[in-house]
């Protein structure tokens, strides 16, 4: 009765949707035998839902810590993303307890007491253990980027490649046996050898000191990814990029498919795309900022063009801010109420459609679609981007489609005579049946709101497979 009671405390609560979940206890993660995904260590297929937290070690105490972890576990959020020296000021700004990471800004000497919750680094440890007690893996930056690509005129960065190795041995000994997966940069390019170094010895560090039990990657700047510097280094396991704060297909979630298909084979995540409540392009004067709408679009743009999985990113939540704190580009809200903002329940629908289909042979194909006589209105342009994805064998094919515009796709994607079509709401989670088609040709199919900015996915089954409805959670 005890360990039931312990689930019960710490993995259930009340999803999006209504429905009663159960966190399973994360799982020591690897690249799947295609190259294409993230697995467990038995073979199962991980779906990535982060979230971005770049300031949950530095500015939350342990019950805001709790109450957000639970938040983002009872979301269908699997990893969430945070940073030890944290980008607002994490090196000279104590946390909450008032600790800071390093004595004399030296990273050869994180700052660690005797006994337990007394130190910068025992906090980390409560909410990286909270963190996997629920469900999460940690995606653990060792620190900013700032701190070993900016000079000052009052310093060079705290970083180089002795002191950064030194500090990956130590980060790796520590979290050894922790469910997290590291990832270096930080929201800066590498603009040269002495960079490229640091890191390349921040990841030998981590490797010598936890023997590869984690998977590596790097966080690149707005617009860039991992491998415009690290594409061919063996530590860098899977491909990050970050889109960045910006509403349309063509400039940046493009390039998700461009890392997808790039040599070595590395599986690719779009790991920054534009937040909820962020000013869209960062100009807010012009734009506005971006609501539920503009994160689901990314979503889908990015998985169906080949990403493994999604991070979610909310502009309160990502720095935490709360009165009293100097805000950054504007935050709407407190962090402890945009936590709710629609867009970050609606992140789990993607992941249950996608796990509700075979997941491991799932390629991106946007010749589902057929080119309309005026191509920027089918497939779209800009916003309005029509993306496609299939699997291998043909026994499904998804299309996402941000706006209600009829269209026609290739009815010979699918393997058997008959296909069973469904519209998938991203907005709820449901699916409606459609009805049954003879696969020949090309057919039109017309969205449930025509004229509407409102989204949808059209579900194409091989009708002799009898999968469950689209979104049906295992």
């Amino acid at each position: 009765m005890k360990s039931l009671h312990l689930c019960l405390l710490l993995g259930l609560g009340l999803g999006g949707g209504g429905s009663l979940w159960a966190a399973p206890a994360p799982a020591k993660l690897k690249v799947s035998d295609n190259k294409r995904f993230l697995v467990t260590g038995d073979g199962q297929p991980f779906f990535w839902l982060g979230d971005t937290a770049w300031e949950l070690f530095h500015r939350l105490n342990r019950e805001e810590a709790d109450q957000y972890l639970k938040d983002r576990a009872q979301k269908g959020f699997n990893v969430v993303q945070a940073v030890a020296i944290a980008e607002l000021d994490g090196h000279s700004v104590p946390n909450a307890y008032g600790h800071l990471p390093l004595v004399d800004l030296d990273p050869t000497q994180p700052s660690v007491q005797d006994g337990p919750n007394n130190d910068y680094w025992d906090h980390v440890d409560f909410i990286v253990n909270r963190a996997n007690e629920l469900g999460i893996t940690v995606a653990f930056l060792p620190t900013w980027g700032r701190f070993w690509h900016d000079r000052t005129n009052e310093r060079t960065p705290l970083f180089t490649a002795t002191n950064a190795e030194t500090y990956g041995e130590w980060l790796g000994r520590r979290y050894r046996d922790k469910a997290i997966v590291w990832v270096l940069g930080g929201d800066r390019p590498v603009e040269n050898d002495e960079q490229k170094e640091i890191i390349r010895a921040m990841a030998r560090g981590l490797r010598k000191s936890d023997g590869g039990s984690h998977l590596m990657t790097f966080h690149p700047p707005g617009g860039q990814g991992s491998s415009k510097w690290f594409q061919d280094d063996d530590w860098l396991d899977f491909n990050m990029r970050q889109n960045g704060h910006v509403p349309d297909f063509t400039d940046r979630y493009s390039q998700t498919r461009a890392d997808y298909d790039r040599t070595p084979v590395k599986p690719v995540l779009d790991g920054e795309p534009i937040y909820e409540d962020h000013p869209v392009s960062f100009n807010a004067k012009t734009l506005g900022h971006s609501i539920s709408s503009d994160v689901r679009r990314p979503l889908y743009w990015d998985l169906f063009n080949g990403a493994f999985g999604h991070t979610y990113g909310h502009h309160s939540v990502w720095q935490m801010w709360a009165p009293g704190r100097a805000p950054i580009n504007d935050p709407l809200m407190p962090w402890s109420e945009a936590i709710q903002q629609p867009g970050a329940g609606e992140m789990q629908y993607a992941r249950w459609l996608l796990e509700s289909r075979p997941f491991l042979t799932r390629v991106p194909d946007p010749d589902i679609v057929v080119t309309d006589r005026v191509a920027t209105s089918v497939p779209g342009a800009g916003r309005y981007y029509f993306a496609g994805t299939r699997d291998t064998d043909g026994t499904y094919a998804m299309v996402y489609a941000p706006v209600g515009r009829k269209f026609k796709v290739r009815m010979d994607k699918i393997s058997g005579p008959k296909v069973k079509a469904w519209w998938f709401n991203p907005r709820t989670g449901e699916a409606t049946a459609v009805g049954e088609f003879p696969n020949s040709g090309e057919r039109e199919f017309n969205p449930p709101n025509p004229g509407e900015m409102l989204d949808w996915v059209l579900v194409l089954d091989d009708a002799g497979k009898n999968y469950a409805p689209p979104g049906t959670r295992r």
